[in-house]
């Protein structure tokens, strides 16, 4: 049996219903707001856009790797990053306000501004509205594709179990990784660097990258370490393939402190005009605490408690872990987002605040609608064997020490 029990649904239909519930309160009040302070509303909902975007993205990415690599760990999230996935489409829906919101986010995007500054007239070839636009839909084309070819034959796997699909879904997710890729070079800039258009730095995409597969890769442990004592996980998870979680939540965290401090190295040894102007707005007005926070409560602290073994392999401390990973993960993006505007305080804005719960409550609504709508474990998943062994070494684990126990 593979799909939850009555009860498990109605806790799941319980839990959506109050995140659209507060997404759509929070919203609401967001968009009353913005009558009186537009470019406020469209800053924080860049920032909050692009945080709950990214999770979906490190989805589609994790998901194509555990198509390549294949392993037990993979099959306990599985159906949670494929319904990560299928909120791409969504979010093609709620990009809509950040290319209304044009004027107000991007200097280049002024024709006042770049009348008075040569440097935007030269970079008006590539930072340009209409280009931006055919970008941004191409993006969404691609990454819609992948998701929906994905997920299609996945569906298929299920009901046919045809052994073939598992090397479709390689061959795609082969291809698919070069793509996303790509696609996420040229959206880190137009999206994020481009606030800033006289800063560049070649590492800004991989940077962005390593973002969204940790926020992703945290988000779908929580929601999976929170159904893990329900059926059918409970039956398939086992404290290696726990570990083996915590080990990539691990992997991909050092991944992207190492990003994040070779950007700041390179740009320190350097030394030049047009990189420094970046952390300059980052250490003014508050954001310098906020620097030292994701240093301590971004990198230090998890990456010491996923270190310990007995943290990795329990299901309520790991959520715990990935939940301060998830958190930390929305203040980095406002670090990224919020100091290239008018703003120069960490509080001066409420909106900055409440943003996140407007569109992420939408977000994770329509998260937990997809995945009510499929099992819980993929029926013809190549890999179940191995989980299954898993859990059994387990058993046989937990036997042999009640008997040393008894005696």
């Amino acid at each position: 049996m593979s799909t939850l029990p009555a009860a498990e649904r109605n806790d799941l239909d319980r839990v959506r219903r109050w995140s659209l519930g507060v997404g759509v309160v929070a919203l609401v009040i967001c968009v009353i707001g913005a009558f009186f302070d537009p470019a406020q509303f469209f800053c924080s909902y860049l920032a909050a856009y692009l945080f709950w975007q990214g999770i979906a993205l490190g989805c589609l990415a994790i998901l194509m790797v555990y198509h390549l690599t294949g392993g037990a760990w993979g099959l306990l999230i599985r159906r949670f990053l494929e319904a990560g996935t299928w909120t791409i489409p969504l979010l093609a829906l709620l990009f809509i306000p950040v290319g209304c919101g044009l004027w107000y986010l991007y200097l280049w995007a002024r024709p006042d501004r770049v009348a008075a500054d040569p440097k935007l007239q030269w970079k008006q070839v590539y930072l340009n509205v209409p280009f931006w636009w055919l970008r941004a839909i191409i993006y969404f084309v691609l990454w819609t594709a992948l998701t929906w070819f994905l997920n299609t034959w996945s569906r298929r796997e299920d009901a046919t179990g045809d052994p073939r699909i598992q090397g479709r879904l390689a061959r795609l997710s082969a291809f698919g990784l070069v793509v996303f890729g790509v696609c996420m070079h040229f959206a880190a800039v137009d999206w994020i660097m481009s606030l800033q258009p006289d800063f560049r730095s070649s590492i800004f995409g991989p940077l962005m990258v390593s973002r969204q597969v940790l926020s992703g890769l945290a988000l779908m442990l929580v929601v999976m370490t929170w159904l893990a004592d329900r059926p059918p996980l409970r039956d398939l998870l086992s404290v290696e393939a726990l570990g083996d979680l915590g080990n990539l939540l691990l992997t991909f965290l050092i991944i992207w402190a190492y990003m994040a401090f070779f950007q700041f190295m390179l740009i320190w040894i350097a030394n030049l005009p047009f990189e420094v102007i970046w952390y300059l707005d980052r250490t003014r007005g508050g954001w310098r605490w906020v620097a030292w926070a994701l240093i301590v409560f971004g990198f230090a602290v998890p990456f010491f408690l996923l270190l310990q073994r007995p943290v990795k392999r329990n299901p309520a401390n790991l959520r715990w872990v990935a939940g301060l990973v998830l958190f930390m993960q929305l203040v980095f993006t406002d670090f990224q987002v919020l100091p290239a505007f008018f703003t120069t305080s960490i509080a001066e804005h409420w909106m900055d605040f409440l943003m996140p719960l407007g569109v992420g409550g939408i977000w994770f609504a329509f998260f937990l609608r997809v995945l009510k709508s499929r099992p819980l474990v993929a029926r013809h998943d190549v890999n179940q064997p191995s989980a299954v062994r898993l859990r059994r070494m387990d058993a046989e684990a937990a036997e042999r020490e009640a008997a040393i126990s008894h005696g």
